[in-house]
């Protein structure tokens, strides 16, 4: 499967996940949360660009309850719970936020 942008292919799984990891644009991020049905809005780019640095630093896409205690960490306790990070991503906050943010599927996702 895939999509192009600009006359850029990305190719991704048939769950719709990035397979270049590298490739990722915010472009591409934009059509992915399009396919979701997810408007990003500056608090939805706040958990992406988390998730791409946590990706970054650990090589791996958090699971639910890690990334909820460590945006809560980071931005505080209002944004530190599952109703916020469900609110954002209402098909799961790990799952759907690291499809978007062009990250693998995390571990323990189903």
């Amino acid at each position: 499967m895939s999509f192009e942008i600009n006359g850029k292919t990305y190719e991704t799984d048939e769950e719709g996940y990035l397979i270049n990891l590298a490739e990722w644009t915010t472009d591409a991020a934009v059509h992915l949360a399009e396919e979701e049905k997810v408007p990003l809005t500056d608090n939805h780019w706040e958990v992406i660009n988390f998730l791409r640095e946590y990706y970054n630093e650990f090589q791996i896409a958090p699971a639910v309850r890690v990334l909820t205690k460590a945006i809560g960490k980071k931005f505080g306790e209002e944004k530190g719970n599952s109703k916020y990070l469900y609110d954002l991503f209402p098909y799961g906050p790990a799952k759907q936020a690291c499809k978007i943010a062009g990250l693998p599927k995390p571990t323990g996702c189903i």
